[in-house]
């Protein structure tokens, strides 16, 4: 059964991977990924892991003439909490420890596919130098479903119609997405659904159950150190 799948498959360790923090389970195939050939027409879509996009892992999707790329952001505090749970719930990842060691190895960057940092700096940098970028906030997507699908629809050169846009609408909601079987993993053997679900609260500003005032001091002084030439700002708090 579940649990006795996940019982035998030990977790993995952490290692340095091109300067990335990673696990065998996602190297040990990626000579996939180095010999991968992206089309003209290609979409990529990136985030960080449990960033509320549905998969760490780029997507790859074909739509006439877009050669683009559309990262998805979430806030470093309720990503660190989306990510711990995620941690405690599937054997694929690390040992998770506790909380409080958790938050430091986030800061750190000591994490599967490494720092939060790096990453969303990263893909904000690029806007300088690659234009068919578009960034898409999970705060903003929270706020506004469907201002945020009118841009992107803008940005694809899409004109969907009003019925279409509704249906899209309604099926990204966070309670739809959370029962539906080929989103939510609830038939995959090695995740315990007993400490979690994969799809779990989707709500901005969790981080508040989570963090202590002290954690939440020093990890304010941490990002600020470490966002001090960015220009990128999120929201935590909806």
């Amino acid at each position: 059964d579940n649990l006795t799948s996940m019982d035998v498959i030990p977790r993995p360790e952490l290692f340095d991977f091109h300067g990335v923090c990673m696990t065998h389970y996602y190297t040990d195939n990626w000579e996939k990924v180095q010999n991968f050939q992206a089309r003209p027409d290609d979409i990529v879509i990136n985030s960080y892991p449990k960033a509320g996009q549905y998969t760490s892992i780029p997507l790859y999707k074909r739509v006439p003439n877009l050669e683009i790329a559309i990262p998805s952001l979430f806030n470093a505090k309720d990503s660190v909490v989306s990510y711990f749970h995620f941690d405690h719930m599937t054997k694929i990842q690390p040992e998770p420890g506790d909380w409080s060691s958790y938050l430091q190895r986030f800061m750190e960057g000591k994490m599967a596919f490494g720092s939060w940092y790096d990453h969303v700096n990263g893909w904000w940098d690029k806007k300088q130098s690659y234009p068919k970028l578009h960034y898409m906030f999970y705060e903003d997507l929270i706020e506004d479903t469907g201002r945020e699908i009118d841009k992107l629809c803008c940005f694809l050169g899409l004109s969907p119609s009003a019925e279409a846009k509704e249906r899209i609408t309604g099926s990204v909601q966070f309670d739809v997405m959370k029962k539906n079987n080929m989103v939510n993993l609830s038939t995959v053997p090695l995740m315990d659904f007993k400490k979690s679900s994969f799809i779990r609260k989707g709500t901005v500003g969790d981080w508040r159950n989570h963090f202590t005032v002290a954690q939440d001091e020093k990890f304010d002084a941490d990002y600020k150190q470490k966002m001090k030439n960015s220009t990128l700002k999120f929201c935590t708090e909806v």
